[in-house]
């Protein structure tokens, strides 16, 4: 990169417009920038920082937020700041002019106002010359960075080269170095490398540690499922994290499952015996038992026989009593078939006298024959009635019918009269519905755009009341800042009036301190022939200390008032745009009517969703009665149709019906008529019948009796009659004779037993005893089959377990792998690693190898300065307490051969090895950045610490920068530099600023 022009106006201590032309100064390649202390030397290297990345350097670099701070004090208050700077890079000529804010005096009425930030950068076509670029900040900034490859600090250290900042580099210790190389070097990528391993490492640890207390929880689970005997419990297992634990866990779960197993196998052999044992004892109480009640079976069976034996002579007269009932029962059916005889002649004789008493004179006498005449000649002419009886049945129907007909005709048109109404007032039903969604849907619209026109009328409001408090605000710092001004002016007159004196009674003052024979501080004689004598307005030291001090407050507090005074302008100016020109009154008057309106306009446009849903239900109200009415008109053709033809089958059954009914009421009741008397006269044949056929069987039924009481051993019907027992009385005798005989041969039987026998001959048995033993075998049976199935439990949960284990120990082994490579590379990057001999981390490794490279570079040029003394060399040796390792610097004395530490070096020595790691450093971070070559350098301060010889050597290193047209800047107050390089750059400061003057050129 070449720079070419640099222009800047009201910039630092320069009041006015000031151009240093580089390319002239490139012509001698090399030259001086001095001047007075406070003139302004850093202030141009600022503005080429400031042009091209929009900051300063150093402990400068927060100003260029803010504009005033870069502006000059002597500015006059129309001229705004700018830096202009014309420079080639990658090939391509370009311009970049930057103006930090300004604030000015607004160009109608009062108050002052702020123009924003510009920036602008131009390209030059030799064929059509300058071209705008953009006046965007951000692509400005983003384009010069990709051009030039370097950030501001890092183009501050490779072009500028701050000598001290070289100079502290070299003696500083581990940690400063690094912050330094840090900000040139980008090395957050190794840091974050750093940062990832330590992250990892912990979550593999973590991971490790959580399988590990899971091996441990295992472990416990196991051991409290095995219940291992004390003596055979094994120790404590290691603590997590340790290699040892997979194997303790698992030979542990080996040991419980063997211990388990046998304790299985014990279980099962006792469960066994324990069930053979209540088998037997249950075998005994069945045994037991069974004696015990074959011998209360025969104790039964003696007792019950005892008394079966006393109640014999009572059996044997109920014998008797049944045998006499058994053979009256013989006689028994044919008693039955008189009494039923004589019963149902009785029975016809009276049927036949009360149905002749009920028929007609004509019928009264005849026989049964001529009854049943009668009877079926009176059905034969009801059947000739049924067509006329259904004839009349279906003009009751009809009559039903034509009454529902009429109900539906008198409902339809009730209702079709309801529907024709409704339909009659639709058209204005549904304008009105269509009306009012009309009406909310615009209340909407307007409500939107009420709100739309509410919201900038407030923001201009609160702007309006700010706007008030604001000019208040002004008003009163501008009336301070005022006075502060008037009160800087003052005391800024009297310590240039004082300073001013002072300087014309310089002489005077160093005459006083004269002394004879003592040489002149001055000139150096030592005769002193006509010191000048103090004047009546000389003024001492503490006087003009006194009165820039008091400058120096009041500058302060002018400074901060027209800070104040300027913020609160602006703001008030801002205030002011955002509320217009509308009167406050007038906006708060139009506030408050939109607020009402808006009010209004969402109140009937909140109406909208019932509207529409009114106008819905009218519609689907319009359309039930439009098809109601359709419905209703179809319905009542259909009912015409059916009335007349319900009229003529009225009139052709009702002529039927009339021939039918003769002289009764309807024919149904000349039908029910026949019938009853049809039914009569059958039944009174009937009973003439009946009552012939009854008095037969009665004869028939007497001579049966005589001849079944004589064969059942009776006198006559009537003894056999007497000898009948009640059927209750004969079951229940029959009862007892039956109990008695088979109790009989049931206790024969139960006597005569051969077991029951053999049993009452035995001792009594004991079935408590033998209980109690199958009790106390059931009991040990239970508690073995418990004890089994906890051997089974256990062995199962241990073998649960075990596998379990045995899972998380295969899935811990790739997790350790992991974290041992894992760990072993964080720990490598972070230096901690005992392979990592030099404690380096990843990102001082990285800086200590650029620093290599620097130190490198800066050895060819430190060769000549030093007339080939030294050599600067990095060092990776350890460092101790905790310091960075890996970022020393040694210089090696060619003179003794041996190496020594940088801080050990004069100062004149300092210098010139800090000027060649700073130049080291340019040619490193240049390369770094893409090899982007800089054409043009600025080296500060310093050459005052050489001697002659070294400032020779010093000299033509710079001169051999000056190779390939490269122009190399000088910043210093040495007066051997003025003689030594004739071109020159001069700031040279006054009150009313500072300017650039060019010699040599």
């Amino acid at each position: 990169m070449r720079l070419h022009r640099l222009t800047l106006t009201a910039f630092g201590p320069f009041a006015g417009t000031q151009t240093v032309d580089f390319d002239r100064l490139a012509d001698a390649g090399l030259f001086l920038l001095h001047g007075a202390t406070g003139a302004g030397k850093t202030s141009l290297l600022d503005a080429v920082c400031y042009a091209l990345y929009g900051v300063v350097p150093g402990n400068r670099q927060g100003v260029s937020a803010q504009g005033e701070k870069l502006r000059s004090d002597h500015a006059a208050p129309a001229t705004r700041t700018s830096v202009t700077l014309d420079f080639t890079v990658a090939g391509r000529r370009l311009e970049i002019t930057r103006q930090p804010p300004f604030v000015r005096a607004k160009k109608r009425g009062t108050g002052t106002t702020t123009d924003k930030a510009l920036t602008t950068l131009r390209a030059h076509d030799p064929a059509h010359g300058w071209t705008g670029l953009s006046r965007t900040h951000q692509e400005i900034g983003e384009e010069i960075k990709q051009l030039l490859g370097l950030n501001s600090e890092q183009f501050c250290q490779v072009v500028l080269l701050p000598q001290g900042q070289f100079a502290r580099f070299l003696g500083a210790d581990t940690a400063d170095r690094a912050l330094l190389l840090r900000q040139l070097f980008d090395t957050r990528r190794f840091f974050a490398i750093e940062g990832h391993l330590r992250e990892r490492k912990a979550g593999t640890d973590e991971a490790v540690q959580s399988a590990d207390s899971e091996l441990l929880a295992l472990h416990h689970r196991i051991g409290q499922a095995a219940a291992l005997p004390r003596d055979e419990a094994p120790d404590d297992p290691p603590g997590a994290g340790d290699p040892a634990l997979p194997g303790f866990v698992l030979a542990h779960a080996a040991l419980a499952r063997a211990h388990a197993r046998e304790l299985l196998d014990i279980a099962r052999l006792r469960h066994a015996g324990a069930e053979a044992a209540h088998h037997a004892a249950a075998a005994a109480l069945d045994s037991v038992r069974e004696l015990a009640a074959l011998q209360r079976r025969h104790a039964d069976a003696r007792a019950r026989a005892d008394a079966l034996a006393a109640r014999e002579p009572a059996h044997r007269a109920a014998l008797d009593r049944l045998d006499t009932a058994r053979r009256a029962e013989t006689v028994a059916p044919a008693l039955a078939q008189r009494d039923a005889a004589a019963t149902a002649h009785a029975e016809a004789l009276a049927a036949e006298d009360r149905l002749r008493a009920a028929l007609p004179p004509e019928h009264a006498e005849a026989d049964a024959a001529a009854l049943a005449d009668a009877a079926r000649r009176q059905d034969e002419t009801r059947g000739a009635l049924a067509s006329a009886r259904r004839a009349e049945e279906r003009l009751q129907d009809l009559v039903r019918e034509r009454e529902a007909i009429d109900r539906e005709d008198r409902a339809d048109a009730q209702a079709r009269a309801e529907d024709e109404q409704w339909l009659d007032a639709w058209p204005g039903r549904r304008a009105e519905l269509r009306a009012r969604v009309a009406a909310a849907r615009d209340a909407a619209t307007r409500a939107a755009e009420l709100a739309g026109r509410t919201e900038p009328v407030a923001r201009r409001l609160t702007a309006a009341h700010r706007y008030e408090e604001l000019t208040a605000g002004h008003t009163r710092a501008a009336t301070a800042e005022a006075a502060a001004r008037a009160r800087r002016d003052e005391c800024r007159a009297a310590w240039l009036d004082a300073r001013e004196a002072r300087l014309d009674g310089i002489a005077a003052e160093l005459a006083a301190q004269l002394t004879p024979g003592s040489p002149c501080a001055v000139c150096g004689a030592t005769e002193h022939p006509a010191p000048t004598p103090l004047g009546a307005r000389h003024v001492d030291r503490a006087t003009e200390d006194a009165a820039e001090a008091a400058y120096r407050r009041a500058d302060a507090a002018a400074n901060e008032a027209t800070t104040r005074a300027r913020t609160l302008a602006a703001q008030r100016d801002a205030a002011a745009e955002a509320a217009g020109d509308t009167p406050l009154a007038a906006l708060v008057a139009e506030k408050a009517a939109l607020d009402r309106e808006l009010t209004a306009a969402r109140a009937r446009a909140a109406r909208l969703p019932e509207a529409l849903a009114a106008e819905e239900r009218a519609e689907r109200e319009h359309a039930r009665r439009t098809a109601a009415r359709e419905a209703a008109a179809t319905r009542s053709a259909a009912r015409t149709s059916a009335r007349e033809a319900l009229d003529a089958e009225e009139t052709r059954l009702r002529a039927e019906a009339a021939e039918a009914r003769g002289g009764f009421a309807s024919v149904a009741a000349r039908a029910r008529h026949l019938e009853g008397l049809a039914g009569l006269l059958a039944e009174a044949a009937d009973a003439v019948r009946a009552a012939g056929a009854t008095a037969d069987r009665l004869k028939e039924a007497d001579a049966r009796l005589a001849d079944a009481a004589f064969a059942a051993r009776f006198d006559t019907p009537e003894r056999a009659a007497a000898a009948r027992l009640p059927e209750g009385e004969a079951r229940q005798l029959r009862e007892r004779t039956d109990a008695h005989a088979r109790e009989a041969h049931t206790l024969a039987v139960a006597l005569a037993e051969h077991a029951v026998a053999e049993a009452a001959a035995r001792p009594p048995a004991q079935p408590d005893e033998a209980a109690e033993a199958a009790r106390a075998a059931e009991a040990a049976a239970r508690a073995a089959a418990s004890a089994l199935d906890a051997a089974r439990s256990r062995t199962t949960a241990l073998t649960s377990l075990s596998a379990l284990l045995a899972d998380r120990v295969r899935a811990l082994g790739p997790l350790r792998a992991e974290h041992a490579l894992v760990g072993g590379l964080a720990d490598l990057a972070s230096g901690s690693a005992k392979r990592n001999e030099r404690k380096m981390r990843l990102e001082s490794y990285v800086l200590a190898a650029r620093l290599e490279q620097i130190a490198a570079a800066a050895s060819a040029r430190l060769a000549r300065m030093s007339q080939g003394r030294y050599t600067l060399v990095h060092s990776d040796d350890r460092a101790g307490r905790g310091k960075l390792s890996g970022l020393g610097l040694h210089v090696i004395d060619a003179w003794t051969g041996r190496e020594r530490d940088t801080a050990s070096l004069s100062g004149g020595e300092t210098f010139y090895v800090s000027l060649a790691l700073a130049l080291g450093l340019a040619d490193v971070v240049t390369d770094e950045a893409g090899g982007v070559r800089l054409d043009t350098l600025f080296i500060d301060e310093g050459f005052g610490s050489l001697d002659e010889q070294t400032l020779d050597e010093v000299m033509d290193v710079l001169d051999g920068l000056r190779e390939r047209e490269r122009c190399v800047g000088i910043v210093s107050h040495v007066g051997e530099l003025r003689r030594r390089v004739p071109a020159q750059l001069e700031v040279v400061k006054g009150r009313a600023g500072s300017t650039v003057r060019e010699r040599g050129l």
